[in-house]
């Protein structure tokens, strides 16, 4: 059970929280209070998620996340989001 819970601990810190921390730069923001750290939170996990949906469907020639981050404007996320 223990390497079970270990291997899954691995597999969040080199996936999502990875993503979030190196291409969202997650662990450098100095929001202070509670409710806006988890709605910027909430936004980060919607990005990877809207990332990791164009990447599967061939929508994007994004090679990484922060690539994809930049080229994305409001108008596009919403776009996308309606779908």
């Amino acid at each position: 059970m223990r390497d079970f819970v270990g291997g899954h601990w691995t597999a969040i810190e080199n996936g999502v929280h990875y993503m979030r921390d190196v291409s969202c730069n997650e662990d450098a923001c100095r929001i202070a209070h509670r409710t806006a750290a988890q709605v910027f939170a909430t936004l980060r996990n919607l990005a990877i998620g809207l990332y990791e949906l164009d990447k599967k469907h061939n929508r994007t020639k994004a090679t990484s996340l922060a690539s994809w981050r930049r080229s994305m404007t409001v108008s596009n996320a919403l776009k996308k989001l309606c779908r």
